[in-house]
């Protein structure tokens, strides 16, 4: 994270699928900067805070459709804490070569398409509602949100 860089959107409860053979899906926090796309699945946050937050998330997309959310008690100063931990991953804006939102029956998706290195991923995000933890955390439903402001977000601010 850059000196001047703020959060823009921090969401929580993003299961993030990368498409490609045999993975897996994980939960992580989802991060949209001024600079970056952030996707943070080991935290310093503690459960004290993690799960009122959550549930603050799910009630605020349910009554309202705007996705650009931050969270009380988490800034930037715990993101660069996060970030330290090298098993989360930080992408430029300029390495995204293409995101999209589809609306699923089931919930909506953002699509990203990120170069990483001399390869790309794909990368589809959805916001849990609630999780299944026996045998595995998995979710078992998804939020019905619009992704379009985070897709125009990154698309105007790509190169600045």
């Amino acid at each position: 994270m850059e000196p001047n860089e703020k959060i823009k959107a921090h969401l929580l409860s993003v299961w993030k699928e990368e498409k490609k053979l045999f993975s897996k899906g994980r939960e992580c926090m989802f991060f949209l900067t001024n600079k970056h796309v952030i996707f943070i699945t080991k935290t310093e946050a503690k459960t004290q805070w993690w799960k009122p937050a959550v549930q603050r998330q799910i009630i605020t997309l349910m009554k309202s459709n705007d996705i650009m959310l931050t969270h009380d008690g988490y800034g930037e100063e715990n993101l660069k804490l996060d970030l330290e931990n090298k098993k989360n991953e930080e992408y430029p804006l300029e390495d995204i070569i293409d995101a999209e939102a589809e609306e699923k029956v089931w919930g909506g998706v953002l699509k990203l398409k990120i170069r990483h290195g001399d390869k790309e991923k794909k990368i589809h995000l959805s916001i849990a509602k609630d999780w299944v933890a026996y045998p595995i955390r998995d979710p078992v439903k998804f939020l019905k949100v619009d992704w379009i402001p985070v897709v125009e977000y990154i698309k105007n601010n790509q190169g600045r």
